[in-house]
């Protein structure tokens, strides 16, 4: 039994290592990545996912001291249009990319 948990451990770790982030649930940017901005081992119960995220140069819009009316539409329009894989939880690139960047 011993055996299986290091097995299981030592994969898990692989995959942290893998996607270079110290820790389930914990974004990093990726900048040399050449589509996506960020990556992140969601972890949900049992289930292990690696979750790129992001467009590569497109910055979002968090909320900000003195934002124009522009970004204020820009992040609403964002949240209505993702708001159904948004729902879905940890293991969704939409869930990541509105926790992150907007």
């Amino acid at each position: 039994m011993a055996n299986k948990t290091t097995k299981n451990s030592t994969s898990k770790n692989a995959s942290l290592t893998k996607a270079g982030v110290s820790s389930y649930n914990n974004p990093k940017r990726t900048p040399s990545h050449p589509t996506k901005s960020h990556v992140v081992v969601a972890k949900s119960g049992d289930k292990i996912k690696l979750i790129r995220f992001g467009q590569q140069g497109v910055s979002g819009s968090p909320k900000k001291e003195g934002e124009s009316d522009a970004d204020k539409a820009r992040r609403k329009s964002f949240m209505a249009r993702h708001r159904a894989n948004i729902e879905k939880g940890k293991m969704s690139a939409a869930y990541w990319s509105a926790k992150e960047k907007w």
